[in-house]
């Protein structure tokens, strides 16, 4: 589902000691790059323009129960605080199960094993806290069919959208997610185009009108907009 997703941290060498410690025993090998980057999912620094993501819950998709486990034991060891000891979690699926960690900034980390994880990604799913999950899911519904998810599963206090593997939710919470970048991928230029041509004439707040971004790399062709609370929702062809 994702292509990436980036979040600002408060303070950069701490963060990376963190996800460091606990994904590498998922199998998760960090990547490089101008950001602290894994593959799909990376940290930048906060600054002036680019405030600290907060609120946010991510799951990282687990090989097996025993990593579950390793992770939350990694994690406790280092001195980070546990969101919730590993087991089962029935009330999201049969086989579902996962252990929490709070990462510096207190964002709830997961690592999660079930029958259905993501394939080709580090990235499971988000859950994306909101100010009114009707709002949020109007805009999630207009952006959704160029940046390829659906709505899977839909109730008052959360709506969940799914692609042929990984899923976000966005779900009822007073005080809603801050600062995610989420990133979804194109096959093509137009796809790009049409993303943001129908999210602006829907309304909702540019932040990057289609082009190259030659800063990532030749031939990176993307946009950008703002969801209800502000969060920064991308689509983006590598043309590679």
């Amino acid at each position: 589902m994702f292509d990436h997703v980036t979040i600002r941290v408060s303070d950069r060498p701490s963060a990376e000691r963190f996800y460091e410690t606990v994904l590498r025993t998922l199998g998760i090998e960090q990547t490089g790059g101008a950001f602290a980057e894994w593959d799909d999912f990376s940290l930048a620094e906060a600054d002036g323009g680019n405030a600290t993501t907060r609120r946010l819950h991510i799951g990282f998709a687990a090989p097996s129960r025993e990593h579950v486990d390793e992770f939350w034991r990694a994690g406790t060891a280092a001195g980070y605080e546990s969101d919730g000891e590993p087991g089962p979690r029935p009330q999201y699926s049969d086989d579902y199960y996962g252990a929490f960690l709070l990462d510096p900034d207190g964002n709830s980390v997961e690592a999660v094993h079930h029958g259905s994880l993501r394939n080709g990604g580090n990235v499971d799913h988000l859950w994306i806290r909101v100010s009114d999950v009707e709002a949020s899911t109007r805009f999630y519904e207009t952006v959704g069919p160029a940046a390829g998810f659906r709505v899977g599963s839909e109730s008052a206090e959360r709506t969940q959208f799914a692609c042929v593997s990984g899923s976000f939710s966005v779900v009822a919470g007073e005080q809603p997610t801050e600062n995610v970048h989420l990133a979804f991928s194109a096959t093509d230029n137009e796809t790009v185009d049409r993303f943001h041509r129908e999210a602006t004439a829907a309304g909702y707040r540019d932040n990057g009108a289609p082009g190259e971004r030659a800063v990532y790399h030749k031939g990176y062709y993307a946009a950008f907009v703002l969801d209800p609370d502000g969060n920064n929702v991308e689509v983006v062809n590598h043309n590679r």
